[in-house]
């Protein structure tokens, strides 16, 4: 080996050895990196993320979200810092506003309150992102408002609220001038639809040489005006049989201004029980006459003495989507109000049955019991008069012997029930419990658990479905 070589391999033997040193080296000495690198990141978090900044030029919102792998934690942190931000702009109830003059007991002025930072959050604008930071597990965002163009915008809402609120008040005022009242109704409601976003404060005005607070003036306009109705039920009692075919009854109402009788034409009203249950017709608009025949389909309720009534419906007023501030004014607003007293008779039902096992009669009539336990619960009568009865009912049952699979006995039982009215004999309802099957140690037992099983299946299937059919 020439000098050269030698030289080479000696340079070569000294570069592995001193790799070598620089790899034990970093093994046996401390881990001090990643605190450093720790230490380092903790500088970097912006102090926004340990106390929320007081600004008294911005409204603030903070949203944070988890980084959990199965979320859009970008779009979380968002919504959580708009409602945020949102929660910082406050709602202030007015001494002299429409909420305290119409709410002494402020049943609803925290709803109200309530709903409008909800809207808010959906309508605010020109909000800016001003940062952001994350780590491996967190993702933070920072919004701000500037509280000046906030008031801005608002203030331009406002007047063009106010604006047309003003417009539809007057249009209200000349369709009550010219005996439109139902007309009226509508631009009142619309107009306080406009303007329902500021009930808490006072909104002046000068309106035909007169300060007024227009909310307040909208909605005592409305209260005036509906009481100034009326509505009257003909006949205010009625005396009817529970499964008889309410809708052969003619319940007449009308509307008109009690100052002059004159008859309201297109008057919104609506119908419902308000003692008892049953199917009536909800909506209805009374003709030119002032009329509208409320329609009345089924008793559901057991209660000899019930009650419906129709009133006018506000709700009609308020278009197809009416929102939750609107059902919160109407609730506190007196409207004119009919009601029908129902005499509610039981029905009368006259039974004959007849239950056997294997051909002979049984001396406790299982599914007959059930039957009339059922139907006595639900308002019905049994009589022994068939003259009298409502209904004519017949029960009949009996079981059948099947065959023997070892020690077990099988039996079969099937019942059949028909349900005729009395006065026309039509059948209203017809059913059987075919050939429900039984097994025990002998003939006997397994009869019996035929039946029980049947009774199971009246009970659940065929007793519901019995009830709604003689009650159309």
């Amino acid at each position: 080996m020439n000098s050269e070589s030698f030289q080479r391999v000696n340079i070569a033997l000294v570069y592995r050895f001193f790799s070598f040193f620089l790899l034990v080296l970093a093994a046996c000495s401390p881990s001090t990196q990643p605190s450093a690198l720790k230490t380092d990141l903790q500088k970097t978090r912006p102090a926004w993320l340990s106390a929320k900044p007081a600004n008294d030029a911005y409204y603030i919102g903070i949203g944070h979200s988890a980084k959990t792998g199965e979320n859009n934690y970008i779009q979380i942190a968002k919504k959580s810092a708009l409602q945020d931000l949102v929660s910082e702009i406050k709602v202030t109830v007015s001494s002299t506003s429409i909420l305290t003059s119409i709410d002494e007991n402020k049943e609803f002025r925290d709803k109200y309150e309530q709903i409008i930072q909800t809207d808010a959050a959906d309508e605010i604008e020109e909000f800016e992102q001003a940062d952001v930071w994350e780590d491996e597990r967190n993702y933070w965002v920072y919004y701000r408002l500037s509280k000046q163009r906030y008031r801005e915008i608002k203030e331009a809402q406002k007047r063009d609220a106010v604006a047309l609120a003003l417009d539809l008040f007057t249009k209200a005022r000349q369709s009550e001038k010219t005996n439109k009242e139902v007309e009226a109704l509508g631009f009142y409601f619309q107009g306080f639809r406009a303007i329902e976003k500021y009930l808490a404060e006072p909104i002046r005005l000068m309106y035909e040489g007169n300060e007024i607070l227009l909310t307040t003036e909208i909605y005592a306009s409305m209260q005036k005006l509906l009481s100034r109705m009326e509505l009257m039920a003909t006949p205010a009692q009625i005396e009817l049989n529970r499964r008889v075919a309410t809708s052969a009854q003619s319940i007449t109402l009308t509307a008109f201004i009690k100052e002059n009788k004159r008859m309201i034409e297109g008057l919104p009203l609506a119908a419902g029980f308000e003692k008892g249950s049953g199917d009536v017709f909800p909506t209805y608009k009374t003709d030119a006459a002032g009329q509208a025949k409320m329609l009345l389909t089924k008793i559901g309720s057991r209660d000899v003495e019930q009650t419906v009534a129709a009133r006018v419906d506000l709700a009609a007023f308020a278009g197809n989507n009416p929102n939750e501030i609107y059902s919160l004014i109407v609730q506190k607003m007196v409207v004119p109000k009919a009601v029908v007293l129902l005499r509610v008779k039981r029905p009368l039902v006259y039974l004959v049955a007849e239950e056997k096992t294997f051909g002979v009669a049984r001396s406790n009539l299982q599914v007959t019991n059930r039957i009339k336990n059922y139907l006595t619960n639900n308002g019905f009568e049994f009589t022994e008069n068939k003259e009298k009865a409502d209904l004519l009912m017949d029960v009949s049952a009996d079981s059948e012997k099947g065959s023997i699979s070892g020690s077990i006995y099988i039996t079969f039982m099937t019942a059949v029930i028909n349900v005729t009215s009395a006065g026309d004999n039509k059948k209203i309802y017809s059913t059987t419990l075919d050939r429900i099957k039984g097994f025990s140690l002998d003939y006997e037992r397994s009869s019996q658990e035929a039946y029980n099983k049947g009774l199971e299946t009246l009970e659940k299937e065929k007793l519901p479905e019995l009830l709604n059919a003689i009650l159309q």
